[in-house]
C-alpha cells in the first residue's frame, strides 16, 4: 500500500503537544514498517533529525505553503504521477478534495468548551475544519477514551469509526536520575531550593494556574515551577497577564519561577527534583509530561477530570480542579507523607511502562492496513 503522511507540523525545531506527535509517528512508522511504501509531505526541506530517505520511504515539498491543506495537499492527490491509496493526516485537518482514503488525528475539542482560551480566527478554523475532519475522513484517530466519547457526542461519528492510540514518551531521556549530583547541580542553575513543585505545559486559563497558586501561597516553604511559554507570539495579552501577575497579587513572587521553554535534557532532573508533578487543567486530551513525570518515578498530583483519571491510574492523587482546597489539601498529603510518596512513586514508574511511541506507531499502521483493505 501507497500512504502519504502530511509531515507539515513535525517538520519545526520545538516540538511541543501535536507536532511532538506527529514527528514521533513519522519516526516510528519507518522503524517498524518495511512493508508499505510512505511518502511523507513537507512545506521545506526534512530536518536533520527525521529518518532518512529509502526504499519505500522518501520526503515530498509541496508548495504554497500557506494554503497547505486547501491546495497543496489536493493538488499532490490529483495530479501526482504515483498514486496514493490513502493520506493520513496527524492534526486536525484533512485536505476536503481528495481523491483517496483519509485518516486524521483529531487529539480532544477543548476549542468547544473552552472558547474563550483561542483567538477568533483560530477558533474558527478549529470548528469548522476538524468538524469537517470528524465527519468525512474513513477513519479517526484520537489520543485517549475520553477524547473518543468526547468526538462521538460532538460530531455523532460510530464508535467503529474512532480509534484510539495512546501517545509515548522518550524513554531514553525521561527516566529516573541516578546522578544526584548533576541533579543538584541543574536544580541550582534553574534557581530552585530543595521543595518545589513542578508543572508543565502551556501559560492559558484553560491550566487552572491561578488556582494553584492560590493554594501554593497557602503552604508555606513550597516553591512552584512552572515550565512553559510565557508569550506566545499573535496571541493577546490577556492570556498570560492575570496568570503572570498572580504571584506577586498573592504575595509569592519570591516562590513561583516562570521558566520559560527548557530543553529537554534537563527536564528529566528537574522532575525528578520535584516533590510531585502537578497539572490542574480543567481539559485534558491527553497530556505528555504527566506519561514525563511518572516515567521519572514522581508523583502526579491530576485533576479529577477528562483524560487525567484515565492516564494515570494509580500513579497519582486526584483533586477537583475548581476546588483550591482540594489542590492544597493534595499538595500537603504528597509532601508530608514519605510512604504515601513511596507508593505513588512506585505506582507512577508502572503506570508509565503501558505506554510508548512504538505502541502508538503500530496501531496507527494497524488502522491504515484496515482502510486499506476496506479500499
Amino acid at each position: 500500500m501507497k500512504i502519504a503522511i502530511d509531515g507539515y507540523e513535525a517538520n519545526v525545531l520545538q516540538r511541543l503537544g501535536s507536532s511532538q506527535v506527529a514527528f514521533e509517528l513519522i519516526k516510528n512508522l519507518e522503524k517498524i514498517d518495511r512493508k508499505n511504501d510512505y511518502t511523507i509531505l513537507l512545506p521545506s526541506a526534512p530536518m536533520e533529525d527525521f529518518p532518512k530517505e529509502r526504499q519505500g520511504w522518501k520526503y515530498k515539498i509541496l508548495k504554497p505553503k500557506m494554503l497547505w491543506t486547501r491546495i497543496a495537499l489536493p493538488l499532490f492527490l490529483y495530479t501526482s504521477r504515483q498514486k496514493v491509496d490513502l493520506i493520513f493526516s496527524p492534526t486536525h485537518y484533512i485536505p476536503r478534495f481528495s481523491s483517496v482514503k483519509r485518516v486524521v488525528t483529531i487529539f480532544d475539542l477543548s476549542f468547544l468548551h473552552f472558547p474563550e482560551s483561542f483567538l477568533k480566527k483560530d477558533l474558527w478554523q478549529l470548528k469548522n475544519w476538524t468538524k469537517f475532519s470528524a465527519q468525512e475522513a474513513d477513519h479517526i484517530i484520537t489520543i485517549s477514551n475520553f477524547s473518543k466519547k468526547d468526538i462521538i457526542k460532538q460530531y455523532g461519528v460510530s464508535s467503529e469509526k474512532i480509534t484510539i492510540a495512546y501517545p509515548g514518551f522518550n524513554k531514553d531521556i525521561f527516566k529516573p536520575i541516578k546522578d544526584k549530583e548533576k541533579k543538584e547541580k541543574i536544580i541550582k542553575e534553574y534557581g530552585l531550593g530543595d521543595s518545589f513543585l513542578i508543572y508543565i505545559g502551556t501559560i492559558q486559563p484553560r491550566k487552572n494556574l491561578v488556582r494553584l497558586m492560590e493554594a501554593i501561597a497557602r503552604i508555606e516553604n513550597l516553591q512552584l515551577v512552572i515550565v512553559g511559554k510565557t508569550r506566545d507570539k499573535g496571541k493577546s495579552g490577556w492570556m498570560f497577564d492575570k496568570i503572570l501577575q498572580t504571584p506577586k497579587n498573592l504575595g509569592i513572587e519570591e516562590r513561583v519561577k516562570f521558566t520559560g521553554f527548557v530543553k529537554s535534557e534537563d527536564l528529566p532532573y528537574l522532575i525528578s527534583g520535584a516533590k510531585a508533578f502537578i497539572l490542574p487543567s480543567l481539559w485534558e486530551g491527553f497530556g505528555i509530561p504527566v506519561l514525563e513525570a511518572m516515567a521519572c518515578g514522581v508523583p502526579t498530583l491530576i485533576s479529577n477530570n477528562s483524560s487525567l483519571p484515565e492516564i494515570t491510574g494509580k500513579g497519582g492523587i486526584k483533586f477537583d480542579p475548581y476546588s483550591v482546597d482540594q489542590i492544597e489539601q493534595a499538595i500537603r498529603t504528597i509532601i508530608s507523607d514519605k510512604k504515601l510518596w513511596q507508593k505513588y512513586s512506585k505506582e507512577a514508574l508502572i503506570q508509565s511502562k503501558k505506554y510508548s511511541w512504538k505502541k502508538m506507531a503500530r496501531e496507527v499502521k494497524r488502522v491504515f492496513e484496515i482502510v486499506g483493505e476496506i479500499a
